[in-house]
């Protein structure tokens, strides 16, 4: 496969990879590294921006460079280069509304204001039929180092998610369930999904368990407890003292015999980089 440095293009190309974004300033700096190493292993200038609230971080907490989001990313590239490209690259896990519907919307806009402007987006980062395994072997590496840094010898596990109202987003996580089950083994004493939050209401049951249930329910609910996060950064749910934390704290507090450990968030990992390098080469070839 030819390098992502012999691609060209007859008008300029602009290339972003977009979360959603956080008012916490560890986030935005994940993404930047994360967007480092993107450009370091592609040979393109990719540009770190988010689709809301990173903007509102004072700058002084991001090393002096102010947070940028996407839109206004894009129609500065579109008012210097109207005929020009942009490559999107999400990090994202699934087809969260994000992708499916606030991001549409913000081209739909933009295009009425640059009509000759054109922009490819890249998959998203798990697929349940493509049966690719790299996400998961990350996620259950992360429980392998949590265990061991705390001397754990099987654990049990919880994978869990934010939660989403997109069953789609959902499907993923119970994928990446399976599957790091499967590379875990015998290694665990068991596993289970959770999302972090759901909205009310019976057609969003697809989120249960919520993580304060599982950690309340047997066996989950004593002994030693690893949570894997399925979050790519840290932010105000995944970093410390985040609302994760907050849950298992209050869950250890009613039972005395349960003790949690967090992973780490995986977007720096070097094999998520890698994979995202193939989505940015798939989107190239659109």
């Amino acid at each position: 496969m030819p390098s992502l440095q012999t691609v060209s293009s007859p008008t300029p190309t602009a290339w972003f990879i977009f979360d959603n974004g956080s008012l916490r300033p560890e986030s935005t700096l994940s993404l930047r590294r994360v967007a480092t190493a993107l450009a370091a292993k592609s040979g393109l200038p990719v540009q770190a921006v988010s689709l809301l609230h990173s903007s509102n971080v004072p700058p002084e907490a991001l090393g002096g460079e102010a947070a940028r989001l996407l839109e206004p990313a894009l129609a500065a590239h579109f008012e210097t280069f109207p005929e020009g490209e942009a490559v999107l690259v999400p990090l994202f896990f699934g087809p969260s509304a994000a992708l499916t519907e606030y991001v549409p919307a913000r081209l739909k806009s933009l295009r009425t204001r640059f009509p000759r402007a054109r922009v490819k987006m890249a998959p998203w980062l798990v697929y349940p039929t493509e049966g690719d395994r790299r996400v998961a072997k990350i996620l259950a590496d992360q429980v392998r180092m949590t265990a061991r840094a705390n001397l754990w010898a099987k654990p049990k596990v919880v994978l869990v998610d934010h939660g989403s109202p997109q069953p789609a987003v959902a499907a993923v996580r119970n994928h990446l369930g399976g599957l790091v089950g499967a590379e875990l083994g015998e290694e665990i004493e068991a596993l289970a999904v959770a999302s972090m939050e759901r909205r009310e209401g019976a057609a969003y049951d697809f989120n249960e368990p919520l993580l304060a249930s599982v950690l309340r329910t047997g066996p989950f609910n004593a002994g030693q407890v690893v949570v894997a996060l399925q979050f790519l950064s840290p932010g105000r749910h995944a970093g410390p003292g985040g609302d994760i934390a907050e849950i298992c704290a209050a869950a250890e507090a009613e039972s005395a015999g349960l003790e949690t450990r967090m992973t780490e968030p995986i977007a720096v990992d070097g094999r998520l980089v890698d994979l995202l390098e193939e989505r940015l080469r798939q989107a190239v070839k659109v």
